[in-house]
């Protein structure tokens, strides 16, 4: 249902009316899985369009704990979420929602910005979903962390509390100032701070340093072992080639920038945990001088995996899907977002490593987890209020106490379900010793 023609008051009954059908604790329920439920066979699913011989490493990364299987099996937790009782809300969901998926990066104005920096799976959808992963996540870094679960629900708690009353600011707000909304404590918060100074610490020249030597007074990449290494001659041309279409995906203020560089290098780089596998390209550019460097991450993108279970636009790219999504969670987003196409696969481009920050799990510790969840709380919270309509959202939370417990049962419940698909995963990769 559009909201948009309602007045003020009828938007916050309309909210009420939905807590009426599906109540908070309904939310907080984890019923008994739905019949055909597969955890393997969804993660088998996902494969689809990605390098074969890639697998490996992302099962391996995921492997590691239950934080990192959490990470890379969105489409299960997809699966499940399209299986429980929903509000029927609509924003633009993140789509996977979880701690490390927030971080700090280079405003178009140069600032350095921390916001939800990952945009793989998002799709318009129920607002609470991002609610629950996020909250799960928390358990689960928790876990990590050191936490036990009576203080990651604390931290699920806070996380809520902080999402539902910035709701409610927004709500209250006219429309353009909610729209503008900006947070200004973050760097207060350990965690936060932290990854700041990772950011105002990053340039390009680190990059140099780290993929690139100079041959012939010009850089070119080299191999990194397990992370990068130079493209083939066909992927050279293939990738070169598709900045044409990019270009044409950039508005002219942006694309007067973009063409002052050249491009002289590409090089295969193995992304995160849950894009290990996809195809992605990084370009190396040059500017005024061979110092002046641009990298251009170009990264496939495939359909996000909540698209079997909600009614979608048609794209004729993923990428423009990511990029639009992103802009309208994000206050401000990447100067040289843009899409293109490389043989029969969607890409998203943008810059690699603009003065990003990424916030580190020993960063969690003692106080740390519940102060960073309140942030999540509040910058989820204005994404979903950018893109939905707060004042439904706030109809529905109300003053959120119950809903806080629901989601930090919800939370709690499904991390215990993360951890035995975790172990199921486990199971199936190990090899029978001979006799």
């Amino acid at each position: 249902m559009a909201t948009k023609d309602l007045s003020k008051r009828e938007r916050v009954k309309h909210g009420l009316a939905q807590k009426k059908e599906v109540s908070h604790k309904k939310l907080g329920e984890l019923s008994a899985k739905s019949s055909g439920r597969d955890p393997l066979a969804i993660l088998k699913l996902a494969e689809k369009d990605r390098l074969p011989q890639l697998l490996p490493v992302k099962y391996s990364r995921m492997e590691v704990n239950a934080f990192a299987f959490f990470r890379g099996s969105v489409g299960i937790m997809a699966y499940d979420l399209a299986h429980l009782p929903h509000t029927r809300l609509m924003v633009q969901l993140c789509g996977d929602a979880h701690l490390q998926n927030l971080g700090c990066f280079a405003a178009p104005d140069g600032r350095v910005v921390f916001d939800i920096n990952d945009f793989d799976e998002t799709t318009t959808g129920p607002w609470e979903w991002d609610v629950k992963r996020m909250a799960t996540s928390i358990v689960l870094a928790g876990l990590e962390s050191k936490h036990d679960d009576k203080q990651s629900a604390a931290s699920v708690d806070t996380f809520v509390a902080a999402y539902c009353k910035t709701m409610q600011t927004l709500a209250a707000e006219p429309v353009l100032t909610a729209a503008r909304f900006m947070i200004h404590r973050l760097g207060k918060v350990a965690a936060v701070n932290a990854a700041f100074q990772q950011a105002q610490r990053s340039k390009p020249a680190d990059l140099l340093e780290k993929y690139a030597q100079k041959v012939k007074g010009h850089y070119k990449f080299k191999k990194v072992e397990h992370v990068l290494w130079p493209a083939s001659h066909q992927e050279h041309s293939q990738v070169l080639n598709s900045l044409k279409a990019y270009r044409q995906s950039l508005a002219p203020d942006r694309l007067h920038f973009f063409d002052f560089y050249q491009p002289v290098d590409v090089a295969f780089k193995i992304v995160g945990t849950g894009s290990v596998a996809l195809r992605d390209y990084v370009v190396l550019m040059e500017g005024h001088s061979p110092d002046d460097a641009l990298f251009l991450q170009i990264k496939q993108e495939v359909a996000s995996t909540y698209a079997p279970y909600l009614k979608q636009p048609h794209y004729d790219n993923q990428g423009i899907r990511v990029v639009l999504g992103q802009h309208r969670i994000q206050a401000q987003s990447d100067l040289l977002l843009g899409w293109t196409r490389i043989g029969k696969f969607d890409y998203l481009v943008r810059q690699l490593n603009d003065h990003k920050g990424s916030i580190e799990i020993e960063d969690l510790c003692g106080d740390g987890l519940k102060a960073y969840a309140e942030v999540c709380g509040e910058l989820l919270a204005r994404g979903h209020g950018r893109s939905g309509d707060p004042l439904v959202i706030a109809g529905y939370l109300g003053s959120g106490d119950g809903f806080a417990d629901a989601l930090a049962r919800f939370g709690v419940m499904y991390a215990d379900q993360t951890e035995k698909d975790w172990e199921d995963l486990k199971r199936s990769r190990k090899v029978p010793k001979r006799s």
